[in-house]
């Protein structure tokens, strides 16, 4: 995992505040990292970066490489030069929550008007940075880039519905479409190169300070998206693209029906006889984004749920093998030592433990899930083992206060049983119970911190709209919140 006791906050960028209705890579970013520093934080956890569509969900985006340039500083865009106006004029966003909807019109013609800019005045520096990074990324932004630009001029169809000739990637096609849209292809480009000049900088700054990115890699990528145009013969798709098998998870406890996610699933045997190249390429360049990285769904890697995609539910799927073996020592050689986290929540199998342990990743542990099925429960802090990642909670939970609002006079008891003593400030008993505990690394969401309840939770898994929005007002992590953090941390070594 290549780091020792540790501690750190999850936030998502887009959760940030600033006066341009959604979080971004720049001032407020780098204050954050400031106040990370200030508590004695070593990790700033977030959620996937890339470009997000309908329901704008970090987890499925148009690409498995790109960035979301939702999160393009525009401060940063006049100071570069980039955007000529003295005062960026924004209408009245709404406070507390993003409507990506507003602020997507809004950035996007900001990023073409600076894209402008940038033709007219960039330095000969900049230009040969900006030539630099389309050379270094040309393996994936080629094809993103020009996916976008042609998803835009056919009015935001999915990939599969666009004329024959450029769904099937015809090559005179292509070239034609590219000179017809080629200004459409430079401001997307253009938006690539000042995400990664911001992201990079943003680096730099949270290194400088001894703070380390945690980023999250999803397993699956979404039907519609460039990856999946871009790269078909390593997914299962019928002759018009369309996916033949989608990925899931069966029923259980929770669900009869079980979860039909809809994402297309890979074809491994493909993958492994082309050296498992397009994965690799995408952990290389997680790995230049990050400093450590969750694999979401990392059961995934041992045996995937698969459904036909002709079934309305998850019921009649099957398991099938995955060789996660063979890609993670492929992958190792390739790369190195991999500072991988496993996602390992929900059904985990002997096989999936197996592969997570001959790699030594680290698992996680959600004390949520831990007051309920006895002394034995893995979520129990007792139960772990070294190396670990502890949360209260994750993205896809409640906020403590909300779930402690919830939770039976029964189940109130068996918290209070495990710790001995009345309950009278949950938040605080579940983060000294993370702290305390001897695992490598343990991440308090800010909203816990904050004491916020439900209404700050930023997703519920299952509800198709309202996830993703919440935002941090900025004002709020009070100095007796910051001071019972900073003891925290030194208290237990963290």
């Amino acid at each position: 995992m290549l780091i020792e006791r540790a501690s750190g906050i999850l936030l998502h960028p887009t959760a940030l505040p600033g006066p341009h209705g959604i979080g971004d890579l720049g001032v407020v970013a780098r204050e954050f990292i400031d106040l990370l520093q200030e508590c004695g934080q070593k990790v700033w956890q977030i959620l996937p970066l890339g470009p997000t569509g309908y329901g704008d969900s970090p987890y499925s985006s148009f690409s498995a490489f790109a960035g979301n340039p939702l999160l393009v500083s525009l401060e940063s865009l006049v100071a570069s030069g980039d955007l000529l106006i003295s005062e960026i004029d924004a209408p009245a966003f709404p406070a507390g929550f993003v409507d990506f909807g507003a602020v997507r019109i809004f950035k996007s013609e900001r990023i073409r008007q600076a894209s402008a800019g940038f033709s007219l005045r960039a330095t000969e520096e900049r230009r040969n940075r900006f030539a630099d990074f389309c050379a270094r990324e040309a393996y994936w932004l080629d094809d993103y880039v020009l996916y976008s630009a042609i998803r835009s001029h056919e009015g935001n169809r999915p990939w599969v519905e666009w004329p024959p000739g450029l769904r099937d990637r015809d090559p005179e096609r292509l070239h034609a479409i590219r000179t017809e849209l080629s200004g459409a292809i430079a401001v997307e480009t253009y938006s690539q190169f000042v995400f990664a000049e911001q992201w990079q900088t943003l680096k730099s700054y949270a290194a400088d300070r001894g703070v380390r990115l945690f980023g999250d890699l999803p397993i699956f990528v979404a039907e519609d998206s460039a990856d999946v145009w871009a790269h078909c013969h390593y997914f299962q798709l019928d002759k018009e693209g369309r996916a033949t098998r989608v990925a899931g998870v069966p029923p259980d406890y929770f669900s009869a029906t079980g979860q039909r996610w809809g994402n297309p699933l890979y074809n491994w045997e493909r993958l492994q006889a082309d050296g498992f190249s397009w994965w690799i390429d995408r952990l290389r360049r997680n790995l230049a984004l990050y400093d450590l990285i969750r694999i979401d769904h990392f059961r995934g890697f041992a045996a995937c749920w698969s459904i036909p995609a002709s079934e309305p539910t998850a019921v009649h799927g099957v398991w099938a093998h995955v060789p996660g073996q063979e890609f993670f020592t492929a992958a190792t050689a390739c790369l190195g030592p991999l500072p991988v986290i496993a996602e390992d929540l929900g059904y985990i199998t002997p096989d999936v433990e197996a592969l997570r342990d001959q790699f030594g990743y680290p698992g996680m542990k959600i004390l949520h899930f831990a007051f309920g099925g006895g002394a034995d429960n893995p979520y129990l802090p007792h139960n772990y083992q070294r190396n670990c990642v502890v949360y209260s909670g994750t993205h896809d939970n409640d906020t403590t206060v909300g779930w402690w609002q919830q939770l039976s006079e029964e189940e109130r008891n068996a918290v209070c049983r495990y710790l001995g003593r009345a309950v009278d400030d949950p938040v605080a008993e579940l983060l000294r119970l993370a702290a305390a505990s001897v695992s490598r690394l343990c991440i308090f969401p800010l909203q816990d911190l904050l004491r916020l309840d439900s209404a700050a939770r930023f997703n519920r898994p299952g509800a198709a709209e309202g996830n993703w929005q919440w935002r941090w007002q900025g004002d709020s992590l009070l100095p007796s919140l910051r001071e019972f953090l900073r003891d925290l941390t030194t208290c237990y070594g963290r």
